[in-house]
């Protein structure tokens, strides 16, 4: 156990709400909470009472009435702290949270840091750093697979196969380091081809996980979409049916949407962060060219490119533009306005892009809603491979814990040539040691005070 002082902090939103947690954690703080509290009886003493109870009461600062509330009392270690916390219910009003943790903070505690009561969960051993993480990412979930897939990372299976990974790669280095020490009774003798068995696997499980890192992303933050075309051929309209209301201005006239609009949109729990762009053509208006060189700025940037074609109008000098903009993107070519007649078609399109292999093209009628459907089935193959399992496979979120795989995997790369260069048993030592440093970053047995500060700091107050 860290002993820490005692903090308070307001632990749900500072908005009017039904109720609010003022959240108390540290060696005083049923001392603490107890100096405010008085029960309906007046006698009722919280330092008296049972762990995990609660208790309907007042708080009183001085002899002012602040709140009629109910508190929960959770002594150590079964708390989320593993110190003894206390959490008093009261009413959500924003004032009357504000008073309650005032409060506290005058009877003898200080304001929590962001994230401090996690930060403490952590460094009193109840939860590693990977799991710390999946908290974070578990409240800022924007879709039900970054929901799910912080769940699972919370529920440990992160955290379980690095540590099934490390003891992998201790015992080998534990091995070597004995049979160094002690070589006459501990043999070395075909050892080489058994730790390249063991090391062949470990760096097929990195790889692994690496792999997951850009899909886990996708899962976490949406995929960053862009809609591009020439002006007026459907993309305002196409934004109206993602989103599921009138957000775009959709007109006649060419060159309506002159600034992007952005939204966030969930197909099926897929996260889709769009941006509707002005339509892409040379023009002599100064705001609607602003807009085009932000379009073209947003399609370069993009994890997935929309692009929408008027199939009942030829192709120009600006679709060629937007072709060549677009070469080495995932696209997925609407040919919009097929309720109309069509002068652009599949086979045709296909051949000014055969080059693009991370291409899809539907037909689509915006005005009429036909073709929408395939869309989603689209984004699935193209980014997941046309199916997305969040609870039986591991996907790596977090952008910390990649890069410390990918140091893991590069020194077990430096084992695998060491034996086959035929090289002494201790140059073997140093680069799993290597290994199973980079590997107790991600679950902070490898980690400096620094970068634990910098990522408790990124939470939330109260949390």
């Amino acid at each position: 156990m860290v002993k820490t002082d005692t903090i308070a902090a307001i632990a749900t939103a500072m908005s009017d709400s039904g109720i609010g947690i003022i959240r108390i954690s540290g060696e005083d703080a049923v001392a603490v909470a107890d100096k405010i509290y008085r029960s309906k009886s007046g006698k009722k003493r919280l330092v008296d009472v049972k762990s995990h109870t609660i208790h309907y009461g007042f708080i009183y600062d001085g002899e002012l009435l602040v709140d009629e509330v109910m508190v929960a009392v959770m002594k150590a270690p079964n708390t989320y702290t593993k110190e003894d916390t206390v959490e008093i219910n009261c009413h959500g009003g924003v004032l009357v949270m504000t008073k309650v943790l005032e409060t506290v903070l005058k009877n003898g505690c200080r304001l929590a840091e962001p994230g401090e009561f996690t930060k403490r969960a952590f460094l009193n051993g109840r939860i590693d750093l990977s799991k710390a993480e999946a908290v974070m990412d578990l409240i800022h979930s924007k879709n039900e697979f970054a929901l799910k897939a912080s769940v699972s990372q919370l529920k440990g299976c992160v955290s379980d196969k690095v540590k099934s990974l490390r003891d992998v790669i201790l015992y080998e280095i534990a091995f070597i380091e004995s049979a160094l020490d002690d070589p006459e009774h501990i043999s070395l003798d075909g050892y080489r081809e058994k730790l390249e068995q063991k090391t062949l696997s470990v760096r097929d499980d990195l790889k692994r996980l690496i792999d997951s890192a850009d899909n886990g992303k996708l899962l976490k933050d949406g995929i960053n979409t862009v809609i591009v075309g020439k002006p007026n051929v459907g993309k305002s309209s196409l934004l109206n049916i993602l989103v599921g209301e009138e957000k775009a201005i959709v007109t006649s006239v060419a060159g309506t949407t002159r600034d992007v609009i952005e939204e966030t949109i969930k197909l099926n729990g897929i996260g889709l962060n769009v941006i509707d762009t002005a339509g892409i053509r040379d023009t002599d208006d100064e705001v609607e060219r602003i807009g085009v060189e932000k379009a073209r700025k947003y399609a370069n940037n993009a994890d997935l490119i929309i692009y929408v074609v008027d199939a009942s109008r030829k192709l120009d000098e600006n679709d060629e533009e937007i072709i060549r903009l677009i070469a080495d993107k995932k696209v997925i070519v609407l040919l919009n306005k097929t309720d109309l007649e069509q002068i652009v078609g599949e086979e045709e399109f296909m051949t000014l892009v055969s080059e693009n292999k991370d291409l899809r093209i539907i037909k689509t009628s915006t005005k009429e809603h036909v073709g929408i459907d395939k869309f989603e089935c689209a984004i699935k193959e193209m980014f997941f491979g046309g199916e997305i399992v969040v609870n039986d496979e591991i996907y790596i979120t977090n952008g910390r814990h990649k890069e410390a795989l990918i140091e893991a995997y590069e020194s077990m790369k430096l084992v695998l040539k060491s034996l086959a260069d035929d090289m002494p048993e201790d140059f073997y030592s140093v680069d799993l040691m290597s290994a199973y440093a980079s590997l107790g970053r991600i679950i902070g047995e490898e980690v400096e005070d620094d970068l634990v500060n910098e990522i408790f700091s990124k939470f939330c107050m109260g949390k």
